[in-house]
């Protein structure tokens, strides 16, 4: 299979916030994409069950995954301001916001569960719970075209 075409107005940007060439938002998103599964997972089976546990796994799924998101977010934008070329997509902009309204959701999503562990699961948190798989989705559709269409913050080796 032939690699995509590239846009001959952009270059490949590789990632300026990078640890050993890696890029360090790659590898922070994975954590509250997980987590944001884990906490519709953890609704689920307390819809099904109504066994307390499942409330706390979700009260606790929730907020691991809102302050990976905010450490992701942080790395991300820095990325974002640093690279120039990055800014030029429109899917760099369209990522940073679905990233955004993901946050609000995952976070108003933990919040409610501080105030009331199981009285919020049913159906609040699980509604929002079902929002941000929907948003993590979103985010990580443009996240994607930004890596593999636009090859940013890729490495590629040197032609001859």
């Amino acid at each position: 299979m032939a690699p995509p075409a590239r846009d001959p107005h952009y270059h490949e940007i590789g990632s300026q916030i990078a640890l050993a060439g890696h890029p360090i938002h790659a590898m922070l998103v994975t954590f509250p994409i997980a987590l944001v599964c884990a906490t519709l997972g953890g609704d689920f089976f307390y819809w099904l069950t109504a066994d307390p546990f499942f409330a706390r796994v979700s009260l606790w799924t929730s907020g691991w995954g809102f302050g990976l998101g905010l450490l992701a977010a942080v790395v991300g934008t820095a990325e974002l301001l640093a690279a120039r070329g990055i800014r030029r997509r429109p899917e760099s902009w369209s990522h940073a916001v679905a990233a955004m309204m993901l946050l609000s959701v995952i976070g108003a999503n933990w919040g409610l569960r501080l105030i009331d562990r199981e009285g919020m699961v049913l159906p609040w948190g699980a509604f929002l719970s079902a929002l941000g798989l929907v948003l993590v989705g979103l985010a990580g559709w443009h996240g994607g075209k930004l890596v593999f269409e636009h090859q940013m913050g890729v490495m590629l080796a040197e032609e001859d």
